[in-house]
């Protein structure tokens, strides 16, 4: 069987394509080795075994080359950035995603795909669901505006009696709520992919991964998250800084987990027509992950919490994976182990200082990161 991965070159696509290269599959993959993630071209860890393709998913010249004759797809290539490039979240990522569709069902005998499984995000679920402590509603809150968190004002409080809230476990049922245009162009993806898929006939799933984490996780891209902020500033000798105020609920999931979740969701027909979490399965606290990669490096720095916030990010991120769990998946790896596990890796790397401090320069021209006003 022929499987395609887009963005086969990446994070979660690279892992995903060992595996999969591993139980005997024959492997394409089409990825466009953006600059911003791959400034140096192709990574050497992208398997010789694997057919390589460098293009556009939202070509249709360069996605119908990647698509012919292949029996399963992972679309796992993305546009992500905490940059305002609206529109090209949807190009990338919905647009492409619709074009597959186009081309099965314009020329089937061309593309004989039997199953997509997409890569969705947790961004689908925005700030999630809370609970009020009082009255015990449940409610789903939008984006913080921009002048609460000026004023350091971090948690929501009940919309009906401004009393305390305690988040919930984010489900995929409920929690459809997105409010950037990454996350739009995600959940945009899950009803392209229910929906004509099931007009079609076409086997679909959808991934709403959290926040994962590993070998070869980019650290040019300042997207790529809390685990390459925090320990490039240790490499650089500098202290982990914790926006907000450090108290944020996140699970954190291990990219080999993620990969074993995509190979059996592609495998399992009880998987068909489902979006399903992908989490780490505990809640941490962004100042508790960086005192455990201050622990894992041995540093004796301390974390930093200046008030500053960065726009888009939303307040505690905990999912609910019971979905998955039932179809006999867990994950295995736990944070700690994460965290040993990238800082291994990036000690293989080079050049790695720069990327730092160019991404957070970028992140503030464009008032991503702002600071309380007090």
């Amino acid at each position: 069987m022929k499987v395609l991965v887009t963005g086969g070159a990446g994070f979660i696509g690279s892992h995903t394509v060992d595996l999969l290269l591993q139980k005997g599959y024959e492997v394409r993959i089409l990825d466009s080795l953006q600059p911003r993630v791959h400034p140096r071209g192709k990574p050497d860890y992208v398997p010789r075994e694997a057919e390589f393709i460098q293009g556009d998913v939202a070509s249709r010249e360069e996605l119908t080359r990647g698509m012919e004759g292949v029996d399963y797809i992972f679309h796992l290539a993305a546009y992500q950035d905490y940059l305002p490039d609206f529109s090209q979240f949807i190009h990338t990522n919905t647009e492409s995603s619709a074009l597959m569709f186009e081309l099965i069902v314009a020329e089937p005998r061309h593309f004989p795909v039997q199953k997509i499984v997409f890569a969705s995000s947790q961004a689908v679920s925005g700030e999630g669901k809370y609970r009020c402590v009082s009255e015990g509603t449940i409610f789903y809150p939008g984006p913080r505006p921009i002048a609460q968190l000026k004023r350091g004002e971090w948690d929501f409080a009940c919309p009906d009696c401004g009393g305390p809230v305690v988040p919930q476990l984010i489900d995929e049922a409920t929690c459809n709520h997105p409010h950037t245009a990454y996350g739009i162009s995600k959940y945009a993806i899950e009803l392209l992919a229910f929906n004509l898929g099931r007009r079609y006939d076409i086997a679909t799933a959808a991934m709403r991964y959290t926040y994962v984490q590993g070998p070869r996780n980019s650290f040019y891209n300042a997207y790529s998250g809390i685990a390459r902020r925090f320990a490039l500033r240790l490499r650089a000798g500098l202290p982990p800084v914790c926006y907000e105020d450090g108290r944020q609920l996140r699970d954190y999931v291990n990219v080999y987990d993620v990969a074993r979740a995509n190979v059996m969701i592609l495998e399992n027909p009880a998987a068909n027509g489902l979006t399903f979490n992908v989490g780490g399965g505990r809640a941490i606290t962004v100042v508790e992950f960086a005192q455990i990669m201050l622990q894992v490096s041995g540093s004796s720095l301390e974390p930093q919490v200046p008030g500053e916030f960065r726009l888009g990010d939303t307040r505690h991120t905990v999912s609910d994976i019971s979905r998955i769990r039932a179809l006999g998946w867990e994950p295995t790896i736990p944070v700690e182990e994460n965290v040993r596990q990238y800082l291994e890796w990036l000690d293989t790397q080079s050049g790695t200082e720069e990327y730092l401090f160019e991404a957070e320069r970028i992140m503030a021209e464009q008032g991503i990161i702002q600071q309380v006003v007090r």
